[in-house]
């Protein structure tokens, strides 16, 4: 097919108002520009702001690429004016307002793709948003779901679902995943919140519309790559019987550094080159990063006894707090105990947002911290970094098997329950002492050992067989062309 060919096609991606969800699917509606597909990305104006600049660039290079606004109904959700994205909830007792204000949202949507010109071809939505899976069907347009995790997880909410395990297993008891390549074992409250004891009949509902959809969908998009789990994305295209299409990691379509720094960037007073500049002063693999996302919402309770941990192990940090979770609860203990001070000559502690993938790609970062969400897994194996893991609630805890048990490149800080999202962390107490952060951080940085350099040496394995997949030619490359010819084919057959 030449240029003049793709031009004729139109993808139309819609993405869950989360950084963690409009991050990669932006990221993967610049990789399908750059193939000379036209694209447009449907979000709500605060959303928007986030990508802007980076889809502005993208522009100016000669992708055909565009943004369409809808307005978010906060008011009529009882939302406050602005808050639109999962992060920016002030308050978890809002979570279900923010849900009400998604499905008000189907009637905007649909008459929006009614207008869009040239009339879509192909409809990529989050998995979080199964309506739009039903006005691509009442479009008669090809809806694919993007799951924005790995085939490891896929597979594992299927078989789980399927079997219905859970139910069967008493809650002391381990729960062994059935149907998979390798024998893994979760503890009862591990598991998503889907699958927890009295379960909200509303949420279940609402789970059952998402796997409808998913089913029905023409195909899913998963943002991981062949190399990384080759036996489940088999099998799960197998269980699936569907087209599963691995095209990432995605993320690495930022190639140079205004890339990695405007990547859901929401400041521009940020300081970035203060960051770069002290990582600057460090020497090669040296410094933790810890950052537990923009959706995690942990105690300082237990963040002072990760900060202590941290501080326990004598090396250098750089350690991203939330602006906004119990900020004043959490400034006051760090004062009270003095931590930031006696730090202060090794450590750089960070309220807000930072440029994580900029941040990550640093040749002094030698491990990450992180909550296991999949985009910031991804974003470690990428810069070939050991991972130090510290799952919270939702896949976390399947990412965690990822990288410590089937990639073997992490150590577990041995979190044993979730605390689901909107949950009060509180009831859960400190699941993490200092002691276990010093001794995970130095299973993976250990100088001198054996054991920790073999998990470094897969960890930069890995990375070269994630940066190859995206290049031409490689698998993640060439999956992405087969989406592409696959739809115009489709297209070719609806239009006769």
């Amino acid at each position: 097919m030449g240029s003049s060919t793709l031009l004729e096609l139109h993808f139309v991606l819609i993405p869950l108002m989360a950084p963690g969800h409009l991050l990669p699917m932006v990221d993967l509606a610049r990789l399908l520009a750059r193939r000379n597909v036209k694209v447009t990305i449907m979000t709500s104006p605060q959303n928007a702001i986030r990508v802007q600049p980076i889809i502005d660039r993208e522009i100016q290079s000669g992708s055909s690429i565009a943004v369409q606004l809808f307005r978010f109904p906060n008011s009529e959700a009882g939302l406050p004016e602005r808050c639109e994205s999962l992060d920016t909830l002030p308050s978890m007792d809002l979570l279900v307002n923010f849900a009400k204000a998604l499905w008000m949202l189907q009637d905007t949507v649909e008459q929006l793709f009614e207008e869009l010109s040239p009339t879509p071809t192909c409809v990529i939505f989050d998995k979080y948003l199964p309506f739009v899976a039903d006005i691509a069907k009442k479009l008669k347009v090809p809806a694919i779901s993007f799951d924005g995790t790995n085939c490891f997880t896929l597979l594992c909410d299927h078989n789980i679902h399927n079997s219905k395990v859970y139910e069967s297993v008493p809650k002391s008891e381990p729960v062994v995943v059935p149907g998979l390549p390798h024998r893994i074992v979760f503890k009862r409250s591990q598991l998503p919140q889907w699958f927890k004891d009295n379960r909200d009949q509303e949420l279940d509902a609402f789970h059952e519309k998402m796997r409808e959809a998913e089913e029905e969908a023409y195909g899913v998009i998963v943002n991981s790559f062949e190399e990384l789990e080759a036996q489940y994305v088999t099998e799960s295209k197998r269980v699936k019987g569907k087209k599963v299409w691995c095209i990432g990691p995605v993320s690495l379509s930022n190639k140079d550094d205004m890339d990695k720094a405007q990547r859901g960037k929401t400041d521009s007073n940020q300081e970035d080159d203060r960051y770069l500049k002290w990582l600057d002063s460090w020497p090669a693999k040296t410094v933790i990063y810890v950052c537990l996302g923009s959706l995690t919402r942990v105690t300082p309770a237990q963040l002072m006894e990760l900060g202590l941990g941290l501080e326990a192990t004598k090396r250098p940090f750089i350690w991203v707090l939330r602006e906004s979770h119990r900020r004043d609860e959490m400034e006051k203990l760090l004062k009270e105990d003095g931590l930031e001070e006696r730090v202060k000559a090794r450590a750089l502690i960070i309220r807000g947002w930072v440029p994580q993938v900029l941040i990550l790609s640093h040749k002094a970062i030698g491990a990450f911290l992180t909550h296991c969400g999949w985009n910031s897994t991804l974003e470690g194996i990428c810069n070939g970094l050991p991972l130090i893991t510290f799952p919270r609630f939702s896949d976390q805890f399947y990412n965690e098997k990822v990288a410590v048990q089937l990639l073997e490149i992490g150590a577990r800080l041995g979190v044993e329950n979730a605390v689901h999202f909107g949950e009060d962390e509180d009831n859960y107490g400190i699941q993490v002492k200092r002691e276990k952060v010093k001794e995970a951080i130095e299973k993976v940085m250990a100088e001198e050992d054996e054991e920790s350099e073999s998990i470094r040496e897969r960890a930069r394995n890995y990375a070269e067989k994630a940066h190859k997949a995206m290049e031409k030619d490689g698998s993640s490359y060439l999956n992405l062309s087969l989406l592409i010819e696959d739809i115009y084919k489709t297209t070719c057959d609806i239009r006769g």
